[in-house]
């Protein structure tokens, strides 16, 4: 029996197909990679700042109860205190122009009074020693520690509507680089522990070092991580409000309305608008008005009778009507979302004009309420905070180690982008991809756009940017 010639066996139809398919892998993987590679580029550093911002915010509790333990907390627990109207009229008393908009109740007693007040147009919290109604501290509410760094983690540190856009497009951006990273990750040879799942430390500085460094952590927190992201994004500006919009279009955040009788107030005015420590299920919900003005308004302490009647838990801020047709809010949202309590209340006759409770909430409206619970660090106690300290120090690690990575493998004088596919197919393909996430995340489909525009009217005709950006030979 004659041999089959060498030559016959490479170019026999079964190799060709599995050449093709190599090709067609690398491909995507070096579609994939070149994705990922830019995406971290641009945004590791934000995400270096969220995390950090993050971390630090998860321990609020306990780092303004050291910084602020004088405002915070009575020197002497006293047997009986005051009730919050008295305290309201000593404070106003003490502190002639001063107008008190909202009071806080704690359920700890050694716990201050906190009231958010105007004084000659500024913003103020006041802390009152509940047994004496004395004031122990004033702050501006925009210069606490944790405005500090809730401003930070919300719009970096640049502030207003584009830092709270460039937070949101990184948010947005670190969930693709999560999944893409997952991707690159998973083994496409043979298996082995060392590299996916336990990172090679035997060679400390090499690339292969900070490869395992960059990509095993990530593999164990991504999970983590993209719940973590996810949960923050209600509060985004763009993609908030398309959520916000979904949730009550179809009835899965709170109920169409939640009135104990008449029809639905038709208001422009939401609860966000007015009041303090809301649940983020009700901050849309519409306000009512108080039915008559024809009697005398009531005092602050009924509203603390109705919240014990009506079983709504401490701590809860009451907001005081600030105009005739106003009304009482009372309102918490609570460290365990299934306390939740929204309530507007009739300023004169005292009748619940809204109650809605997380019992009501629809499943959007739990699920981001459990989420934003996990997301500050409140959902179950320390061990959340501590969760979430772990992935922020992750992140860190993680894209710490990205930019170490592209350092040594950077070729002088170029960025060191992964190469560009030459199949076609494969880059049109991720791109229709990676656009139908820009439609589900606007900022990103947006930002993908800019790039392509930049790319074929600026770079591609720059001769110095072009070479900077051209791939490195491999």
């Amino acid at each position: 029996m004659s041999a089959i010639p060498t030559d016959s066996l490479k170019n026999s139809p079964t190799n060709n197909g599995k050449r093709r398919e190599s090709s067609f892998r690398q491909a995507i993987y070096q579609s994939m990679w070149r994705w990922h590679f830019y995406a971290g580029i641009i945004f590791a550093p934000f995400l270096i700042i969220l995390a950090f911002s993050g971390g630090v915010y998860l321990f609020k509790p306990q780092i303004e109860g050291y910084l602020y333990k004088d405002m915070l907390t009575v020197r002497e627990v006293g047997s009986s205190a005051l009730s919050p109207s008295e305290i309201i009229e000593k404070t106003t008393n003490a502190y002639p122009g001063t107008t008190i908009s909202s009071i806080t109740l704690n359920d700890l007693p050694e716990a201050t009074i906190m009231m958010l007040a105007t004084n000659n147009g500024a913003s103020t919290n006041m802390y009152a020693d509940p047994y004496t109604g004395n004031i122990l501290g004033i702050m501006n509410s925009d210069e606490t520690f944790s405005a500090f760094f809730k401003k930070m983690h919300s719009e970096l540190v640049i502030g207003g509507t584009l830092g709270n856009r460039l937070v949101e497009l990184a948010a947005c951006w670190a969930i693709i680089l999560l999944i893409t990273g997952l991707f690159l990750w998973w083994p496409r040879n043979k298996s082995s522990i060392w590299g996916t799942i336990l990172p090679r430390l035997s060679k400390p500085g090499s690339r292969m070092f900070w490869r395992d460094i960059h990509a095993v952590p990530a593999f164990w927190l991504s999970l983590l991580l993209v719940i973590l992201i996810a949960s923050g994004l209600p509060w985004s500006g763009v993609l908030g409000g398309q959520i916000d919009k979904l949730a009550n279009s179809t009835n899965t955040n709170t109920p169409p309305y939640a009135y104990s009788f008449g029809e639905k107030p038709q208001s422009v005015t939401v609860a966000k608008d007015i009041a303090e420590d809301l649940p983020w299920a009700t901050q849309n919900l519409p306000v009512p008005i108080s039915i008559s003005s024809d009697y005398i308004p009531l005092n602050i302490d009924t509203i603390v009778n109705t919240a014990a009647k009506h079983n709504v838990l401490l701590p809860y801020t009451i907001t005081l009507p600030q105009e005739e047709a106003g009304v009482f809010t009372l309102s918490t949202s609570h460290i365990k979302p299934g306390k939740d309590a929204t309530l507007h209340i009739d300023q004169y006759s005292g009748a619940i004009l809204t109650d809605v409770r997380y019992a009501d909430y629809g499943v959007m409206g739990k699920a981001i309420s459990l989420g934003i619970a996990f997301h500050e660090g409140k959902l179950f106690g320390l061990a959340n905070q501590l969760v979430g300290l772990i992935a922020c120090i992750g992140l860190i690690l993680i894209a710490i180690s990205s930019y170490i990575m592209w350092k040594k493998r950077k070729p002088e004088g170029k960025l060191g982008a992964p190469s560009q596919p030459k199949n076609k197919k494969v880059t049109v393909g991720l791109l229709i991809i990676m656009l139908i996430c820009g439609a589900l995340m606007p900022l990103v489909g947006l930002s993908i756009l800019i790039v392509l525009l930049l790319d074929s009217l600026i770079i591609s005709r720059i001769k110095p940017l072009r070479h900077w950006f051209s791939s490195e030979k491999r």
